[in-house]
């Protein structure tokens, strides 16, 4: 739920994850982000490098610096059982996520980082006044069939200038 301490006024982004890090201490409360005692995951590896390829700094692997930037790192399912990803994606987390997401296009416009298959269907139940930066999962098995050269987040600061909001330094 650490997700939800941000102020909802701030949110400019949502980077949209699917379920925390099933191995236990690793996940944190905020989309694809760990403690910085843990050894990076492959997926974090892969954003961090795109991160650079699209012209930012990557100096750290620490993503809750970006919830200090108006970016919401949620996953759509907010638990998982030790060990086993995905395992909690039927016990209505979705659902719960979808209704926040489309609570806060109520309130304000903002960009959506769709990662994935199923970051993309989620996205097409969101109102149209959100915009949506889709690539494929930064994940070993699909980094090289989508994301990397994608550009995401120089994509989400086009989209948020078309909105007339501020760029991120996305830089970490």
């Amino acid at each position: 739920m650490r997700a939800f301490q941000a102020d909802p006024q701030n949110i400019k982004v949502v980077l949209l994850g699917q379920d925390p890090y099933p191995t236990p201490g690793d996940a944190i409360g905020l989309a694809f982000a760990v403690n910085a005692e843990t050894k990076t995951p492959r997926s974090l590896k892969n954003i961090m490098t795109e991160l650079a390829s699209d012209g930012f700094r990557a100096d750290s692997a620490d993503l809750a610096q970006w919830s200090n930037k108006g970016v919401l790192l949620l996953n759509t399912a907010l638990t998982t059982a030790p060990g086993k990803a995905g395992s909690h994606s039927k016990l209505g987390w979705n659902a719960f996520t979808l209704e926040a997401l489309k609570v806060l296009a109520l309130q304000q416009d903002y960009v959506l980082l769709a990662w994935g298959n199923h970051a993309k269907e989620v996205s097409k139940s969101l109102p149209s006044n959100i915009r949506v930066v889709d690539s494929a999962h930064p994940s070993p098995l699909s980094a090289n069939r989508g994301f990397f050269g994608s550009k995401p987040f120089s994509r989400a600061n086009q989209a948020l200038i078309s909105l007339g909001l501020e760029p991120i330094d996305w830089s970490l």
